[in-house]
């Protein structure tokens, strides 16, 4: 008796939060246009200062939501607006033909924190209509095994790359309709910031009973470092949480160390080579760079050495001048073969 008590006091308790809280809702300027018109989208209800976008959709309904995510949204040309202190705005949203057949509603969503949405109907004048698809049932996804991240860093992300991964989890349909083309959102939060979310799709089909593995890739900002949770959710549950431990980029740090050195010595080289180019010169240096080099200077001055004369010659004639043999450097002067000294060559 008393855990039920407990649980309809719950109950109570929650009824009476979730009507205090008011609903987001949005309403349109006009609930027909063609393409390239414009309408007003106003809202209210929303939280304070909330970042939200307004995006025109096709195959989708407010019943039934978004069914093939924001890929059947014309994307390029949403709008971003920000709510009031009183959780209200008003934006002007340009008429485009999203990729994907009407019915078409006016989809706006919050980009960051709590998600919260409101669609409205909108026709666009003359683009295709087509039914939505069957729905039979409910499909029920859920986590069956431990998710992870797998993946690894190459060396352009020690110098700032952004670093990817890819969730990989196992997931089982408890529900009693399959599952076609899910479509998850992957969230990114660092430190005490809300996710932020994106929408991946996966291509397949999950039967009721059946299970499926499911990777999706997960991709940071550029020069992102620290602890990060990797979030997954599908629809407004979250089926599974991961840290992620991102290293520091230390190659854009040694980058600019290398560039604190470098620029300074070369700013110092060319200030040298200016000095030395415009400073005065001295009258001496100024002549010797006119005369050049002195030769004479750098000339090798090398003895003078006199032929002996062959035997075959005779004596000198006696009008020739006497001079003395120069000194080869092989020879001390007691040991040079004079002309006077007499040989024993040729005697017995």
């Amino acid at each position: 008796m008393l855990p039920a008590l407990l649980l309809t006091a719950a109950g109570a308790h929650a009824t009476g939060r979730s009507a205090a809280d008011p609903k987001p809702a949005v309403t349109l300027s006009e609930k027909q246009a063609g393409k390239g018109g414009e309408i007003t989208v106003k809202g209210s209800g929303w939280r304070a200062d909330t970042l939200l976008m307004m995006l025109v959709c096709g195959q989708s309904s407010p019943a039934r939501g978004v069914i093939g995510g924001t890929n059947s949204c014309a994307n390029a040309d949403g709008r971003a607006v920000t709510t009031d202190s009183k959780g209200a705005f008003a934006k002007k949203l340009p008429v485009a033909e999203p990729p994907a057949p009407c019915p078409c509603v006016v989809h706006v969503a919050t980009v960051t924190g709590d998600q919260a949405v409101a669609d409205a109907v909108f026709v666009v004048a003359g683009h295709p209509v087509a039914a939505l698809p069957e729905q039979d049932g409910d499909g029920k996804l859920a986590v069956l095994a431990t998710t992870r991240l797998e993946g690894d860093s190459g060396i352009l992300t020690w110098f700032g790359a952004p670093a990817s991964r890819r969730l990989v989890l196992t997931v089982g349909n408890l529900g009693s309709a399959a599952v076609k083309d899910p479509v998850f959102q992957v969230g990114t939060a660092h430190g005490v910031y809300a996710p932020q979310w994106e929408e991946r799709q996966w291509r397949g089909t999950i039967e009721p009973g059946r299970k499926a593995r499911i990777e999706l890739p997960v991709e940071l900002t550029a020069g992102a470092h620290g602890d990060y949770q990797v979030s997954l959710k599908y629809g407004t549950k979250v089926l599974a949480e991961q840290p992620w431990g991102v290293g520091r980029p230390w190659g854009v740090t040694l980058f600019w160390i290398l560039l604190c050195l470098v620029v300074p010595a070369a700013v110092f080289r060319i200030g040298m080579a200016v000095v030395d180019k415009v400073r005065p010169r001295s009258a001496h240096a100024a002549a010797r760079s006119r005369r050049g080099p002195d030769r004479f200077a750098v000339t090798a001055r090398l003895p003078r050495l006199r032929r002996a004369p062959a035997p075959s010659e005779g004596p000198a004639p006696a009008t020739a001048p006497s001079t003395t043999t120069a000194a080869l450097p092989w020879f001390t002067p007691d040991s040079a073969p004079s002309e006077h000294r007499p040989t024993t060559k040729g005697h017995s």
